[in-house]
């Protein structure tokens, strides 16, 4: 077999990786493999458990939805007809909160989005993004960072187009601007809240002075950060901070970009026809990264025996477990995989379940930069100081 990644699957199995691996170790006895264990879901998981981001009620896990329509992440764009039927299957299995992006496409995954949820407006929770300096006509990147105030009313006027609604529920800035003070973006969204054009003002990856700073002018409803089993670095400063201020965390990457469901290994390479996958330049996938980052995966295929679930259930249960308001936004493509994710909301730890897991996981030393250094330079960056 050939042993370069494919996310888009055989094409004489009609299978994915991870859907060939699951099945494959489905029919496989368990005495031939005692170090595996990869349980497919019992039943239809269902969302009934809601969650606080501050004040802001959504479901215990939401869909991040930037890999239905861009093949500049992990997999080539997808049919529109079964990314809409996709979102509709988690809006019935109870999942409120989506996520999206003006940067996703750029453009189009909004409008997928908008479209998809359009006969469920009363029922869900969108949230979007701006922040990025992107022409609004061309959809040319600069490569750069904008969140001038009357970038941040453009954005807000073209992404409510775009998703259908006549607010935005939360809408986050992408990336803290080094240009422009916080103060003038917490103020332009509040403003556009007074407006009735956006209902919540979140962040994503901000410097913790900088967040403080920004609501104090405006209320932050959520903050959109990095945070798995594979990437614990918001528990040296930001959990506690959150917690302070009253500030949910919705966290992206939950499934460490699909390292923490074990279907990746050493082998694995992260190329394909069609499509750029950033895995493939990304410090932490590099043959020797994976290879040394194994036994996080070995970790989670033991608790995955234990509890009758998967490594992707495990890695999820457990980033559920460490605080109330945590929503993870796993990404998917594929209707298994989004029962497979939400299955993990019946899965509980007692608190010494709880410590044990926690305490092997923290004598793994886990390798390789979580970004590259162009990409990680904007995470945890302060605003400038507002001019007098």
């Amino acid at each position: 077999m050939d042993k370069k990644h494919r996310t888009s699957g055989n094409a004489l199995t009609g299978l994915n990786r991870r859907e060939f691996i699951m099945a494959g170790l489905a029919l496989t006895a368990t005495a031939l493999l005692p170090d595996i264990s990869l349980s497919a879901p019992k039943k239809r998981a269902d969302v009934s458990s809601r969650r606080k981001l501050g004040p802001l009620e959504v479901s215990a896990m939401g869909l991040g939805c930037m890999s239905m329509s861009s093949g500049n992440y992990y997999n080539p764009p997808r049919d529109k007809g079964e990314m809409i039927r996709l979102i509709h299957q988690a809006v019935d299995r109870g999942v409120t909160y989506f996520d999206t992006a003006e940067a996703y496409g750029p453009f189009v995954n909004e409008a997928l989005v908008g479209e998809a949820l359009a006969p469920y407006r009363d029922k869900v929770v969108i949230g979007s993004k701006f922040g990025f300096d992107i022409d609004a006509t061309t959809g040319r990147r600069s490569g750069g960072l904008n969140s001038r105030p009357e970038h941040i009313r453009a954005v807000a006027e073209a992404s409510l187009k775009r998703l259908r609604v006549e607010a935005i529920d939360l809408f986050y800035q992408h990336r803290v601007d080094p240009a422009v003070p916080i103060e003038d973006v917490a103020g332009t969204v509040k403003n556009l809240i007074a407006e009735g054009k956006v209902r919540h003002f979140g962040m994503s990856e901000p410097g913790m002075k900088t967040l403080r700073r920004a609501h104090a002018e405006q209320p932050v409803t959520a903050v959109q950060n990095e945070y798995s089993l594979l990437w614990r670095g918001p528990e040296k400063e930001e959990l506690a901070v959150f917690q302070e201020l009253g500030v949910g965390l919705v966290s992206w990457s939950p499934l460490g970009v699909g390292f923490l469901t074990g279907t990746i290994d050493g082998n694995t390479r992260f190329d394909g026809p069609g499509y750029h996958d950033y895995r493939l330049t990304n410090p932490r996938f590099t043959p020797e990264a994976l290879k040394a980052n194994m036994p996080l995966v070995d970790l989670l295929r033991q608790w995955a025996r234990r509890k009758e679930a998967t490594p992707a259930q495990i890695a999820l249960a457990w980033l559920l477990a460490q605080k109330p308001w945590i929503v993870p936004i796993p990404g998917t493509t594929n209707p298994r995989h989004l029962d497979e994710n939400l299955g993990a909301l019946s899965i509980t730890f007692s608190g010494d379940e709880l410590r044990e897991l926690n305490a092997a996981a923290g004598k793994i030393i886990v390798h390789g930069e979580r970004l590259r250094k162009e990409l990680l330079v904007m995470s945890g960056r302060e605003a400038p100081p507002r001019k007098l």
